[in-house]
């Protein structure tokens, strides 16, 4: 399933930069594997635990529930591949773990799917929304690139300062910390009028460097300038993309690794992280060239335009433990920005047939999911 994943999910943020000719397909293709890699082990946990634990209440997911579960989201997204229909994983996945745990006789956990799907309904419009800002900022005539991209780099540099990492130290009670946050402590948390102005500081200090970085670059070529932008933006997303993504392959097996067999989550993480990066390692550069064209055709501003969302999106995400679909945001980020120029570029069919394909992946995974089960189950004599 992580291979799966790496080869699929965690390839399309580098297009618009291989498009641009900011890298070359097989230096993305090694990017990639790092960079999610990293973004599994460091940011990977709440996906998992939300994947693994708090999709059904009052009972455990058994190895056997995993299998299946694990199984039937990745028949969707090999059924994907095949057919060219863009499944996306968070919700296969999220409906083969439901349907597991009630053919386990647990109880819905309401209280999150209630939340995941006011999450998901406001992917789109918000994605979109973002992407379509963006695109009006960066064709404004009294804006030129060479403060409109930097203005850019600059929220994405601040943002960077507030993503928490598990490698970065942190109190007992608290599993991952910021920089921001971890500059704060040290400097003994100081607050004015309840605001933390260590955080501020640095939080402003990464994004005047992100803004004055890019534009150097665009002060000596705006198209330098913009295909660096698009190389930031394509690793972060990246690495957000593996952080997200990675629980979608590891959550189903938080019990097995952390009750049954008592090792530490980091351990199921790197074996998510393995499968990632080999997965982009051998399965991206043939997705990437594909894709490559399509947001060749889009163009660099437009391509900003539906990754900025990506980034900033699949960081809320993580933070609050939400499996999400990039198939979705960027889809989004991509309809929206097309807006900007007088037209989305993508036919209204052609969104409809995505949408409801999408709907019908999620009910169709829990049918799915609870039927394999009970099968196996009965076929194996195991409970």
């Amino acid at each position: 399933m992580a291979w799966a994943l790496g080869a699929n999910s965690n390839s399309p943020p580098f297009a618009p930069a291989i498009g641009a000719n900011a890298i070359s397909t097989m230096r993305a293709a090694f990017l990639i594997g790092i960079l999610a890699a990293l973004g599994a082990l460091t940011q990977g946990g709440a996906i998992s635990e939300t994947v693994g634990q708090n999709l059904i209440l009052n009972t455990p997911i058994t190895a056997l529930a995993a299998i299946s579960g694990l199984i039937t989201a990745a028949g969707f997204m090999i059924f994907g591949v095949y057919s060219g229909y863009p499944v996306p994983a968070a919700f296969a996945t999220t409906g083969a773990m439901v349907g597991v745990g009630l053919s386990l006789g647990g109880d819905p956990a309401v209280d999150t799917y209630r939340e995941l799907a006011t999450f998901w309904l406001l992917v789109p419009p918000t994605s979109g929304g973002m992407a379509y800002l963006t695109a009006k900022l960066l064709r404004r005539d009294d804006i030129p690139d060479t403060v409109g991209v930097p203005l850019l780099a600059g929220i994405v540099g601040g943002i960077l300062a507030n993503i928490r990492l598990g490698v970065i130290p942190s109190p007992p009670e608290i599993d991952q910390s910021s920089v921001a946050e971890l500059v704060s402590r040290t400097l003994g948390e100081p607050h004015v009028a309840g605001i933390d102005i260590a955080v501020v500081l640095v939080t402003l200090a990464f994004a005047v460097g992100g803004f004055t970085y890019i534009r150097r670059r665009t002060m000596a070529s705006v198209d330098d300038g913009i295909r660096t932008f698009l190389l930031v933006l394509g690793s972060v997303v990246a690495f957000s993309s593996g952080g997200s993504q990675v629980g979608l392959a590891t959550g189903p097996l938080e019990n097995l690794f952390g009750v049954e067999l008592g090792l530490p989550g980091i351990v199921l993480l790197a074996i998510g992280a393995t499968g990632i990066i080999a997965g982009a390692w051998m399965g991206a550069p043939r997705l990437l060239q594909a894709t490559s064209r399509e947001y060749a055709q889009l163009g660099a501003r437009r391509s900003i335009a539906a990754l900025v969302p990506g980034f900033v999106i699949a960081q809320i995400a993580i933070a609050l433990g939400i499996p999400i679909s990039f198939n979705n945001i960027i889809i989004s980020g991509v309809i929206g920005g097309g807006l900007a120029a007088g037209s989305a570029g993508v036919s209204r069919r052609k969104i409809g047939v995505t949408l409801a394909f999408w709907l019908i992946t999620l009910s169709t995974s829990i049918v799915i999911g609870f039927g394999l089960y009970q099968l196996l189950s009965t076929v194996l004599g195991i409970r």
